[in-house]
């Protein structure tokens, strides 16, 4: 547009006389230096519009995108493994059980075993590698309403000590080893709790003849419908701090009674 301007100016110069040619000549110097100056302005404003537009359309773009995309199952945050294939992950460290009454849940590499150590027992699992570790369900009937009829949980434990094993030596003995005189074996209450309408305890026991430094037993019980309910797990001392304390305790305390 500024050239075409520039171009019937000076045609319109062109038919004037020559007294006035200098004078318009000397304009025509002027105007048309200012007409490029505005043509040159315009075209600076054409170049920012140009940017703008091509900025506003890269930000559309952008947030287009952004708004389009969808986060891939297999993205994982820092610190997590990747899920390639997009299904949640499960726990497979630990199998449910549902019995007859009640349900637990298993270490999935426990396997069954048809030991039966204690009367009323309805269920044993024991790792593959150590029978040490191992769990058991007891059901035996009872005139009690609650568990809490056994007296504390200490109390009840005194009642049930046949639990934590019995010893193959009887006789006497000197004090070593941390036993007193003429005892071959103890049992250390860690933790009893009352966790209605459970009975929860964490016992050590150690027997002169045994090995793995002791046995970590962890007991669960409840009465319900005239029948008491015993979860036993357990762990040598050994393997307790190996890795096996997780097991042990995870099983424990998932045992309830429906």
């Amino acid at each position: 547009m500024a050239s075409t301007q520039c171009f019937l100016h000076h045609h319109a110069l062109s038919t004037t006389p020559a007294r006035t040619l200098s004078s318009q000549r000397h304009v025509s110097n002027i105007k048309p230096t200012q007409i490029v100056c505005r043509a040159q302005k315009q075209a600076v404003q054409e170049d920012d519009g140009s940017a703008v537009s091509r900025r506003l359309a890269l930000t559309v773009l952008i947030g287009a995108a952004a708004v389009g995309s969808k986060v891939s199952p297999a993205d994982a945050a820092y610190g997590e493994s990747a899920n390639v294939f997009g299904k949640p992950k499960t726990n497979t460290d630990f199998l449910p059980y549902n019995g007859d009454g009640f349900k637990l849940s298993i270490p999935s590499k426990w396997n069954p075993s048809k030991e039966r150590e204690f009367p009323g027992q309805v269920l044993r699992y024991e790792d593959n590698f150590d029978s040490n570790s191992n769990v058991s369900v007891i059901i035996t009937p009872t005139d009690k309403k609650s568990i809490t009829d056994y007296g504390s949980p200490e109390e009840f434990l005194s009642k049930v000590d046949y639990l934590l094993g019995k010893q193959a030596y009887s006789g006497k003995t000197s004090s070593e080893g941390g036993f007193d005189p003429d005892a071959v074996a103890t049992a250390n209450i860690l933790e009893a709790s009352v966790r209605p309408p459970y009975y929860f305890l964490s016992v050590l026991t150690r027997t002169a003849d045994g090995d793995e430094g002791g046995k970590h037993q962890l007991i669960t019980a409840t009465v319900k419908g005239g029948k008491l309910y015993i979860c036993k797990a357990q762990a040598g001392d050994k393997r307790w701090f190996k890795g096996a304390r997780k097991y042990v305790e995870s099983t424990a305390s998932s045992f309830s009674v429906a």
